[in-house]
């Protein structure tokens, strides 16, 4: 039987990287964070902190595969659950602004089968904000038939079968987190470029940000860590993702391919300024919530500095991209042991220096 501790111990010595002197760390070192995360939460897995695309700390604790005692490195592939939101909403933003799609549009206009009744009055930005009304009807059958995550469905399929169900609010006015929202938008982009969803944001968003390291968990990337519900003993917790589920949760990444995407994405012309202001404006205040992710506003050194802040939470994967957009700093951690989001979040606050959330 593995014991935690002593798992975290053998791994306590696994690849560490600080290209800085530590005067220029500020009031507290990474080290004494993860140290101090690693013996409270027990965590493992991957923490890399850098600027302008590359990293200049990177602390590697445990096992990426507990039973084959094969350690997390600095680019071990995880699943990055919900950062998929987020490069799903970047393609989305490409093809605005190549005019192919409208994120004001009624949906109808990149959809003219959808229902046309609820596809008046639904947006892209509504779906990509996850406020669109539409009822989780997957989740309620995936309850019914845990066998539905094994069933191969097209596009078309999950549209047709879960996808135009009678709006529970107006567009707009609620939030409601649930992957039908993106099993609409996969069908929207499909529509507009007639290619496979995947092999869209391979050619418009993967390829050009140098994302190599980047791809969807239906084909999972070699040698990437398993999913754990326990460690102690250690059981593997599934983490079925079909295409259709692809934009919502189903892709995997490394920290290095995650720290170079939020560089490009947020501080270059990867995409026009405008996009950017779209990609970081907040629709849903009481989530802090954006398209395709988050914004929060951190207080560091006295300063507020908002961060676009991308969480993936799914079975056991829990993982947090933080990228200060001032440029400044960006945080990256994997972990693949059903961590806390909200303990993972604060890791990365006191990471990237921000004061405690109240």
């Amino acid at each position: 039987m593995l014991n935690r501790r002593a798992m975290l111990r053998a791994g306590a010595g696994l690849p560490l990287l600080s290209v800085l002197p530590a005067s220029a760390w500020g009031a507290e070192h990474p080290d004494t964070v993860v140290d101090a995360f690693v013996r409270n939460a027990g965590f493992q897995g991957v923490v890399m902190l850098g600027r302008a695309g590359r990293a200049d700390y990177v602390r590697t604790v445990g096992y990426a595969d507990i039973e084959a005692k094969a350690p997390a490195r600095p680019d071990t592939p995880y699943a990055i659950a919900s950062i998929s939101k987020w490069l799903t909403t970047v393609t989305v933003l490409k093809l605005v602004e190549h005019g192919l799609l409208d994120l004001d549009a009624p949906l109808t206009r990149a959809l003219p089968d959808y229902r046309a009744d609820t596809g008046a009055r639904l947006t892209l930005r509504r779906l990509l904000c996850n406020a669109s009304g539409l009822p989780n009807l997957f989740i309620a059958e995936a309850k019914a038939d845990p066998t539905l995550l094994q069933a191969d469905l097209t596009t078309a399929q999950a549209l047709a079968r879960f996808g135009q169900g009678d709006l529970g609010f107006e567009p707009g006015a609620k939030f409601d987190y649930h992957p039908v929202n993106w099993i609409v938008v996969i069908a929207a982009v499909e529509r507009v470029t007639g290619l496979p969803f995947q092999a869209a944001v391979r050619s418009i968003t993967l390829d050009p940000l140098g994302l190599k390291a980047t791809g969807a968990t239906d084909a999972m990337l070699e040698g990437a860590a398993p999913s754990y519900r326990t460690v102690t003993p250690p059981e593997r917790w599934r983490n079925d993702r079909r295409p259709y589920l692809a934009a919502s949760g189903g892709y995997a990444s490394t920290a290095p391919d995650l720290m170079r995407a939020a560089h490009l994405v947020f501080d270059t012309d990867f995409l026009t300024g405008q996009s950017r202001r779209q990609l970081t404006h907040v629709e849903v205040p009481t989530e802090d919530y954006a398209l395709g992710g988050r914004v929060r506003r951190l207080t560091i050194q006295g300063r507020t500095v908002p961060a676009g802040w991308e969480t993936g939470r799914t079975a056991g994967y829990r993982l947090v991209l933080g990228h200060r957009l001032d440029g400044r700093r960006t945080v990256v951690l994997m972990n693949n042991t059903a961590l806390s989001q909200k303990t993972m979040d604060q890791f990365a606050d006191a990471l990237l220096g921000a004061e405690p959330r109240v």
